[in-house]
């Protein structure tokens, strides 16, 4: 029986992590309050991947997690303690591997191959780029790095770039046979000439068969040796196939497939086509009749040509295996944009939640304060808008040249057979498109055949044409009208829509990667105003909120997506949880900061260098995002003079300062990294973590950054409290019921010692007692698993239950939220209250994450009229209470900072 959703548990697999692992870990999980653990992509994925999201067969467990067998035994143990499983699907792209068979079949097949309309494939072009070679093709050529190969344990004929190996068509298996001297050598040079897909299981074993004899095997393996001597005939043969072997760095301007983002290495699956589709999710399916899969969380959904369409498939084969898992989808929603409630989904995963949390904790009064200094420091003002608009040009530009090329093309063959577009041109067409997406404010539209234009789209593309115009980038508004035009399938001869159509799918698949990579991995590491707010779904100029557009956000969570998963932690946010809890107190003092800052850059002076006139290393934005960093990172238990601790924390923040800049793309970059300015960062970095080079820097940083450390763990605590409390299913980024102090991935994504947590739960001490051990992050546990407990007891209540804001009044209104779910006709009830601003709050010395009682005065939570009278019980710290009109925050709050009640 499929468990009720309480909350989800993220688990990493590969880098040690097995389903044996996660087995093991099924009575810890439960015992914390876990109805469903949420798997990573446990597929079958290209050799050595460390996330799976590279998968090769979507029909097999991944035999370094533990393949079938691992599988089924974890399925029974999370079964044995009623946990349900939730596994991250990925259908919008595979590896690019050997190890996958599809591809494997369409390189050695091309066009002719089963597997050909797997792929988004521009079959147009006569051969699929490979972009693998470490130097152009002429050059690899010329010194060897080509050769012809018999794979010892495929027995079959392949062939190989510098360790590289592609298939070779079994068609051209012929000219290899024509050098061999051997009595077979014109019956396989016929029988192969004329091969046909369908005869590649019998072709094998005759080879092998041929093999096994010793003077064959010697003739062929003399038939090769010569070959590759002969590099002319290693050109011709390698112009025979299908694919055409290319330098890397040509996969920005020429690939012949579609890509996930930039990222050659994964192809883009054509899920819309209903064999890809039903291949592809076989075993889904079938997990779904067998009853052990519970959820699947899709990933980049915006990927896939049709989405609607896509979860209306996917919802349609669980229902005919008569089973209804939930389905949750990676979507990035921003500004203003809503859950489309009509592709019939659970939720997303919760990226807006962490939106919303933001704006809470960000103190908005002290904006302007955080732009003089930070302007102050970096010499120059920095537009994030324009800094936006810029990057988007040069991803589109540079990065997705090839999908621009693309796109170009498609429009013009529209264009041309109209009158009044006949006349625009290639540069024309291509800067107009990228000046849409530019001005494009969502990650995508949702065009499609079936549904048309919706409205809400309608008016998206009205707003995104004017907007485009409006920019001048452009000269004439014509062409970008045009693309408008072809967004909007504005268009009434058959051929013209079908080309609109053509372009708007491959249009509205590009321009989530244009956003990605422009706003999440480069803007997010060069505008460093306030890290904190620099989130996957973010916007970092949306500098905190008040409280009434967070009771308003949760409110449309419950009218959109009651069982959307509630995250604060994920494998893709830039750092953890609680590293943002900490960081949010910097915007409410922002001169504070500044004074500290200033005598950080003084301190590590000496360690700053002169690379080039006008470019020191760091430069400035990199040395204050430093700073942050710095802050984020180091655990709320560090010792300064513990030298492991000191030197683990170095390593991680070298590693991340290393990706941070390249990430910027500003002076360094992972295709051209600048090794004198790398390596006089990564000197900086060592400078400030070594107390014998910084002169006692870090010692200092951490006792003058305490005041904020304090008020980050009392933040903390207030984000666990409501996430525990608001409109969702929580989801446990692994390891996050403690705190959680990690950088960007692959930092977020190291072992967890189980053990140690699992251990720590052992002890029977109440969340009022682990506050004065507030350091060792118990006390963040104790609330996780309490407000787990309170989901099990009441689980629709925090989904579905209404969500009631409860005014405040008093001197601290200001500093806090209180909100109530109420179920409906006298039922169960919940009220949550939880401090903000926790800086001001706390005021200048304090030493544990809790406001002192009196520091409430008057300030109070009414009680709606349909819960006073009736008995409350505080799950945190153990108490109850009648409540009456109103609840004074000095009696709520006098055990714990934070309360959630549940109502009898």
């Amino acid at each position: 029986m499929t468990p009720s959703p309480v909350a989800t548990y993220r688990l990493q697999f590969r880098e040690g992590t097995t389903f044996e692992t996660a087995a093991d870990l099924a009575p810890y999980l439960k015992k914390l309050g876990i109805s469903h653990l949420y798997a990573s992509p446990i597929f079958s994925a290209s050799p050595g991947s460390t996330h799976g999201y590279d998968v090769t067969d979507y029909n097999a467990f991944e035999a370094d997690l533990g393949g079938d067998a691992g599988f089924l035994a974890m399925s029974d143990a999370l079964a044995k303690h009623d946990l349900g499983l939730i596994l991250d699907f990925v259908p919008n792209h595979m590896g690019v591997s050997p190890k996958n068979k599809w591809w494997e079949d369409v390189l050695r097949w091309g066009a002719d191959s089963r597997y050909a309309d797997v792929f988004d494939i521009s079959w147009v072009a006569e051969k699929i780029l490979v972009p693998v070679l470490g130097k152009p093709y002429g050059e690899a050529l010329e010194t060897g790095d080509l050769h012809v190969v018999l794979h010892p344990e495929r027995n079959w004929l392949r062939f190989d770039a510098a360790g590289y190996q592609l298939p070779l068509d079994p068609r051209t298996f012929a000219l290899i046979f024509a050098r061999l001297e051997h009595g077979e050598r014109d019956r396989l040079l016929r029988r192969f000439a004329v091969a046909t897909p369908a005869e590649i299981d019998e072709l094998r074993e005759r080879l092998a068969e041929h093999l096994e004899e010793a003077e064959f095997a010697d003739a062929l393996n003399a038939a090769i040796e010569s070959i590759n001597a002969d590099r002319q005939f290693l050109h011709e043969l390698h112009e025979a196939q299908a694919w055409r072997l290319a330098w890397w760095r040509t996969a920005r301007e020429q690939l012949t497939y579609r890509r996930f983002f930039e990222i050659a290495d994964l192809i883009g699956v054509r899920q819309e086509s209903r064999r890809v589709f039903r291949e592809s999710h076989q075993t889904v399916i079938r997990l779904a009749r067998e009853r052990r899969l519970d959820g699947i969380r899709i990933d980049h959904v915006d990927g896939v040509a049709d989405p609607k369409a896509y979860l209306g498939d996917l919802r349609q084969a669980f229902q005919s295996v008569r089973r209804s898992p939930m389905i949750h989808i990676e979507k990035i929603l921003t500004g203003d944009e809503r859950l489309r409630t009509s592709w019939g989904v659970e939720g997303t995963t919760g990226y807006e939640f962490i939106t919303a949390l933001s704006g809470l904790f960000v103190d908005p009064a002290k904006e302007e304060a955080m732009d003089r200094i930070y302007s102050t420091f970096l010499g120059e003002e920095e537009n994030l808008r324009a800094m936006i608009a810029k990057q988007k040009r040069a991803i589109f530009h540079r990065n997705l040249a090839g999908e621009l090329a693309y796109l170009t093309s498609e429009a013009i063959a529209v264009a041309a057979r109209g009158l009044s577009t006949r006349d625009l041109g290639a540069d024309t067409i291509a800067r107009s498109i990228v000046e849409v997406a530019v001005a494009l404010p969502v990650y995508r539209t949702y065009v499609s055949v079936n549904d048309g234009v919706p409205t809400r789209d309608a008016a998206i593309i009205d707003e995104t044409v004017e907007e485009a115009q409006r920019s001048r980038q452009v000269e004439a508004d014509e062409p970008i009208q045009f693309i408008g035009r072809l967004l909007k399938l504005d268009f009434e001869a058959g051929e013209d829509v079908a080309g609109a159509l053509n372009f708007t799918r491959r249009f509205q698949q590009t321009t989530g990667a244009v956003m990605a990579k422009a706003v999440e991995d480069t803007v997010f590491y060069r505008y460093n105003r306030l890290i904190a707010l620099n989130e996957v779904g973010g916007e970092p100029d949306h500098y905190g909120t008040d409280v009434d557009a967070f009771h308003e956000a949760m409110r449309i969570r419950v009218e959109d997506q009651p069982l959307g998963l509630l995250a604060t932690s994920t494998h893709d946010t830039k750092r953890g949880e609680d590293a943002r809890a900490r960081l949010y107190a910097l915007s409410e003092a922002p001169e504070r900061w500044d004074g500290l800052v200033q005598s950080f850059a003084q301190a590590l002076s000496a360690y700053r260098k002169d690379i080039e006139p006008g470019l020191v290393s760091p430069d400035a934005p990199t040395e204050w995002g430093f700073y942050q960093s710095l802050l984020g990172v180091l655990p709320a238990d560090f010792d300064p003079e513990n030298a492991e601790q000191r030197d683990g924390i170095a390593q991680r923040l070298t590693a991340f300062m290393e990706k941070a800049v390249r990430e910027a793309k500003r002076w360094t970059s992972w295709t051209s990294p600048a090794g004198p300015y790398e390596d006089a960062l990564k000197a900086f970095v060592a400078a400030a973590l070594d107390p014998e080079k910084s002169e006692g820097f870090l010692p200092t940083f951490w006792r003058d950054a305490q005041p904020f450390v304090v008020a980050g763990a009392l933040n903390s605590l207030a984000q666990t409290a409501i996430k525990f409390a608001a409109p969702g299913i929580p989801d446990i980024y692994q390891g996050t019921e403690f705190y959680d102090f990690s950088l960007v991935d692959p930092d977020n994504r190291r072992a967890i010692d189980f053990a140690d947590r699992q251990s720590a739960f052992e002890g029977g001490e109440s969340a009022p007692d682990l506050l004065d051990h507030w350091r060792d992050g118990r006390v963040k546990a104790k609330i996780t698993a309490e407000g787990l407990a309170a989901r099990a007891a009441a689980p629709d209540l925090f989904t579905r239950g209404a969500y009631v804001a409860l005014e405040v009044t008093g001197a601290k209104v200001d500093h806090v939220v209180a909100f109530a779910r109420i179920a409906e006709s006298g039922g169960p009830a919940a009220i949550c209250i939880a401090p903000r601003l926790a800086l001001t709050l706390l005021g200048d010395g304090a030493t544990r994450p809790m406001a002192d009682p009196a520091t409430w005065g008057d300030t109070a939570v009414a009680i709606p009229e349909g819960l006073r009278g009736r008995g409350a019980r505080d799950l945190f710290a153990e108490s109850r209470r009648e409540l009456g009109e109103t609840l004074r925050l000095s009696d709520a709050l006098s055990a714990l900072p934070v309360s959630l009640m549940l109502v009898d």
